[in-house]
């Protein structure tokens, strides 16, 4: 490296350190792109709280709804690279979209810069308790009676690709119902327009222990110790199943280095309290798993190779 190169990159440090310097001064927004009550928008609120405390700033929560997280994503992609808005999200918009659309109006890596992974969880599927199938074994065998018959709905491609997963896992055939949110698909399988659903146990569980739902598995490897007496979908049926989902936070392309760092000491140190335990992660039995920056550009790019292998095992074509 030359001295003027030398002199020019010391120059960029400086400029980003004084850009980070008592950051932040002024409300932060946290875009979500899932509806209001989401386990995404659960997260943010529980994280925000969190900012606010330590740094005494606002943090607004900013739902983005539709579109697979096409609306939230372009918003933020878009957005000023000042630190101030934020993409709280899921392995939907940042590892599985880019294998179930063609063309998606953001890039996923190039358009982003991360900040910190925020959590892991597992899934619970779910129907009607007027529904005649009361265990997976149940459902599968009358999937295969009626091939097409029944429906699963997903407000997110975690819910969906749980959803394909199965079909493929199980061999059985089911019509997919799409929705802008999780909690969308809650309504309508309430409501009885659709059958089942796989959805995050911050959606469903509560459903379940109201009684106004039927769980019939949890898609994680082990039981959720929130619902011990509910059998993972590999020992009720389907041998083999395990599917989950992850949250993470994003800034603006080209953020400022000392913004992006700052960001995730606040992230991080939110997500560890206690606070946000008991206000989101034991709630509904989601596991803390932080990172740095770097460490989750390298855990979305093996995430995107994964979900890609399942989409193309389940033989989805990109819409």
């Amino acid at each position: 490296m030359n001295r003027i190169s030398s002199l020019a990159l010391a120059a960029a440090l400086a400029a980003s350190a004084a850009h980070a310097e008592g950051f932040p001064d002024k409300p932060i927004t946290f875009v979500v792109p899932f509806a209001a009550g989401t386990a995404t928008d659960q997260i943010a609120r529980a994280l925000g709280n969190g900012v606010t405390a330590e740094t005494k700033q606002a943090v607004v929560i900013d739902n983005k709804a539709g579109a697979s997280g096409f609306i939230a994503s372009q918003m933020v992609a878009k957005a000023p690279a000042d630190g101030y808005t934020v993409l709280i999200t899921t392995n939907t918009t940042h590892a599985a979209n880019e294998h179930l659309f063609k063309k998606l109006p953001y890039d996923p890596v190039k358009d982003f810069t991360p900040i910190a992974a925020l959590g892991k969880g597992g899934q619970i599927m779910v129907v009607n308790p007027s529904f005649p199938a009361k265990t997976v074994a149940e459902f599968v065998a009358m999937a295969k009676k009626q091939p097409g018959k029944y429906s699963f709905g997903s407000g997110s491609s975690s819910s969906r690709i749980a959803g394909e997963l199965f079909q493929q896992m199980a061999d059985v055939k089911l019509l997919h119902v799409p929705y802008k949110s999780n909690t969308l698909a809650v309504t309508d399988l309430l409501g009885g327009q659709i059958d089942m659903m796989i959805t995050d146990t911050a959606t469903g569980l509560p459903q379940v222990k109201s009684g106004k739902l039927r769980a019939l598995g949890v898609s994680s490897a082990k039981r959720s110790p929130l619902a011990p007496e509910v059998p993972t979908i590999a020992e009720a049926g389907v041998k083999g199943y395990e599917m989950g989902y992850w949250f993470a936070a994003y800034a603006p392309a080209k953020t400022p280095p000392a913004v992006v760092k700052r960001l995730n000491e606040l992230l991080v140190k939110a997500a560890q309290s206690d606070a946000a335990k008991a206000a989101f992660y034991e709630p509904t039995g989601t596991e803390v798993f932080t990172t740095s920056p770097e460490g989750l550009a390298k855990f979305q790019a093996s995430e995107s190779q994964k979900w890609g292998r399942i989409v193309n095992a389940a033989g989805i074509e990109a819409e």
